[in-house]
């Protein structure tokens, strides 16, 4: 955690100088005047990257050492449980297969729409409830 506090930190001040050299560039460029747009974006990029800073430097104080930064540390050391996940599910596939024709529908036609959402609704049922039910209800 110490480590990326310090890049994002790093990330921060390189940004805060990008914006400002940019501003100056541009207003000493053939154009002139001033450019909001990339100029706030290039800034925002500073204050983002500030924010990320200021939290993984407080979540760091108050973790103390993580395994991560310890030299002595192993791999096992980190590994926590994510949560559980159903072997052999094929709910996952669906639902991915339906919200990408739902997402396709913006590029296709609305009518594809229609014919993926209620198909991804029953893969998000069926993905919910899967351990709910037969062999697997508990």
């Amino acid at each position: 955690m110490k480590f990326n506090a310090r890049l994002m930190w790093f990330l921060t001040a390189f940004y805060t100088v990008a914006a400002a050299g940019y501003m100056i560039w541009y207003a000493n460029s053939t154009a002139g005047g001033f450019e909001p747009i990339a100029s706030a974006a290039i800034a925002m990029l500073a204050v983002m990257s500030a924010f990320l800073a200021f939290y993984l430097q407080m979540t760091d104080k108050r973790q103390g050492l993580a395994p991560e930064d310890r030299e002595d540390a192993r791999v096992e050391d980190a590994d926590f449980e994510v949560g559980y996940f159903a072997p052999w599910s094929w709910w996952p596939l669906f639902l991915g297969l339906f919200a990408a024709v739902c997402f396709a529908a913006l590029a296709v036609g609305w009518w594809l729409f229609f014919i993926g959402f209620p198909l991804a609704i029953v893969a998000l049922i069926g993905f919910v409830f899967e351990r709910s039910r037969g062999q697997n209800a508990h």
